[in-house]
């Protein structure tokens, strides 16, 4: 479930469809990674890179927010992906949970 949105201009996305298909990839990821006994390992980014567009899930790290996630979908064509996740990363640190 979506907890809120933004929405500049991405046409045909439905957001609270892609919120739970990142819901599921999470936690496909996250039971990869405890398979494969990396579960001390934190994911940092999960990143879609289509060809027209970076779908970019980042799973927050704060106990409280662990089941929780950032999700951003990038125009490839005007995105720095390294600005991008710095971004993702000072919006995790000011959220207040």
């Amino acid at each position: 479930m979506a907890l809120g949105t933004r929405v500049a201009a991405v046409a045909r996305l439905d957001l609270t469809l892609a919120a739970a298909g990142c819901t599921d990839i999470v936690r496909a990821t996250r039971r990869t990674l405890d398979t494969l006994n990396l579960g001390a390992e934190e994911v940092e980014d999960i990143l879609a890179a289509l060809t027209g567009q970076y779908h970019l899930i980042r799973p927050l790290t704060r106990t409280n927010g662990s089941s929780l996630f950032l999700y951003l979908v990038l125009d490839r064509t005007r995105t720095n992906l390294t600005m991008a996740r710095h971004h993702l990363c000072r919006i995790e640190a000011t959220l207040e949970l």
